[in-house]
């Protein structure tokens, strides 16, 4: 490892393995770091179900205090309980020890400043960084303090204000958390819905027993379809370790790709407020515009990420925000992404027009075909997306680059991006109803590629 570059720091957040890309030490220094940075009065700390959580978080929390700033430590939670508790108390910033879907020797942090706003390269990472490299801080005025307050049952009225309870029927849900620790809000909420849950890797347990929660990769969805299946659901709802992302299987236990779900967040948002704005990113565009405008809404492109999706959604003041990756954000909740709001919002989606989930999405799979996000290992992302731009722009009717470059034709079109954090390029395609045409283009689209895979 470069000694003046800690491996841990990404584009938006700190991640790595234990112990040797992050452990204690440096978890006490990204605190002392943070409030020379961030320059806080109090923040928020929590941690997910990782066996080393505690112990990182603990760290950083000493190196907050020893900084003078004050704790708030609301203990095992999701990444969201940071974002809620942060913009509900009015505190200056939190930071969540969390490595989300990751494997299980991994751990890491997500911070943000006042009003839950993310904080990435750009907007304090990279100082942050610097400051943890030199292990120079300043001398603080005094000892900062601890308080205990998990803020959980503010966090759950809230989540419960998206929806009308009054709505609701009884539904029988599947919910698979994955052992990581959505478990206990599911069971916090149960008591104010009249849904009956079948809990499946109910139990938090960091040992992952039953593979990473991580429910993007196929491998990993038997266990939810087939519960599904068995107990003849209504729906089938997965979440990632830090829940603030969930993923949708609907009746029959077919998996439901998050591009489809953002439709329907929007549609259900364009129905309580008429004319919102509604912020996408470029990875698959044509269902999302085409809801938008039949519910007569404004469609909004940013780049992909959070960051660049959250600061795009407050310029506009965009009541929703949906990534085909499954992070849906929320103006009401200062503008950050939840794995809870979705779910709650297609359960009482599925009550009022008394339709299956399938009915919901069929449309919208039939009208749009996607390939699914395909990623390729390249050795130049560069000189295969200009060779790409080639190949295609002089048929091309539209072309954009907000993020990597996205051709649209009369039929299909396609986005080509590179990874934010490995040397991989992300290709998604999409047509107007023709399943063929998609995987044409996607099998052609991906030859061109592969000239370049290392």
């Amino acid at each position: 490892m470069n000694s003046n570059k800690l491996e841990c720091f990404k584009a938006y957040d700190v991640r790595g393995r234990i112990p040797d890309e992050l452990n204690s030490d440096i978890a006490y220094k990204i605190g002392r770091a943070y409030a020379q940075v961030i320059t806080p009065n109090k923040v928020v700390v929590g941690h997910d179900i990782r066996l080393t959580s505690p112990e990182l978080s603990d760290a950083l929390i000493k190196g907050l205090i020893d900084s003078g700033v004050d704790v708030v430590h609301i203990g095992q939670c999701g990444t969201e309980q940071i974002y809620f508790t942060t913009f509900d108390l009015e505190l200056d910033g939190g930071i969540m020890i969390t490595a989300s879907h990751n494997p299980k020797d991994y751990n890491g942090m997500k911070f943000v400043s006042a009003n839950a706003k993310p904080i990435s390269g750009d907007t304090g990472l990279t100082e942050l960084h610097d400051l943890v490299v030199k292990n120079k801080f300043d001398t603080p005025n005094g000892q900062g303090s601890i308080a205990y307050n998990d803020h959980t049952a503010s966090y759950v009225s809230h989540l419960l204000n998206y929806i009308s309870t009054n709505q609701l029927k009884p539904l029988k849900l599947v919910v698979d958390p994955g052992n990581g620790g959505a478990g206990r809000i599911i069971e916090l909420l149960e008591n104010f819905l009249p849904f009956e849950f079948v809990k499946v890797n109910f139990k938090a347990d960091g040992n992952f027993p039953n593979g990473i929660p991580n429910p993007l990769l196929p491998e990993n969805r038997n266990y939810t379809a087939q519960a599904v299946i068995e107990n003849n659901a209504d729906m089938g709802i997965a979440w990632d370790g830090d829940f603030d992302r969930c993923f949708f299987f609907d009746e029959k236990g077919r998996f439901i790709e998050g591009y489809y779900i953002v439709g329907l967040l929007a549609e259900a948002f364009l129905k309580k407020e008429k004319g919102g704005k509604i912020i996408h990113d470029p990875r698959l565009t044509w269902n999302t515009i085409s809801v938008v405008k039949k519910e007569h809404g404004i469609p909004i492109q940013s780049k992909t990420g959070h960051a660049f999706i959250k600061e795009r959604m407050r310029k506009e003041n965009a009541v929703y925000g949906g990534e085909m990756s499954s992070h849906h954000y929320f103006k009401e909740f200062a503008y950050c992404d939840s794995g809870m709001i979705p779910w709650l919002l297609v359960a009482e989606l599925l009550c009022i027009k008394n339709q299956p989930l399938s009915a919901l999405v069929n449309k919208a799979l039939q009208a749009y075909p996607t390939s699914g996000e395909i990623n390729r290992r390249v050795s130049d992302v560069s000189s295969c997306l200009d060779s790409i731009l080639t190949c295609y722009i002089d048929k091309a009717e539209l072309v954009d680059k907000t993020d990597g470059i996205s051709l649209e034709f009369k039929d299909w079109r396609f986005n080509l991006r590179a990874s934010n954090t490995e040397p991989l390029l992300r290709l998604n395609v999409e047509s107007r109803s023709d399943a063929n045409l998609m995987i044409l283009e996607t099998k052609k689209l991906l030859q061109k590629i592969d000239v370049f895979s290392v």
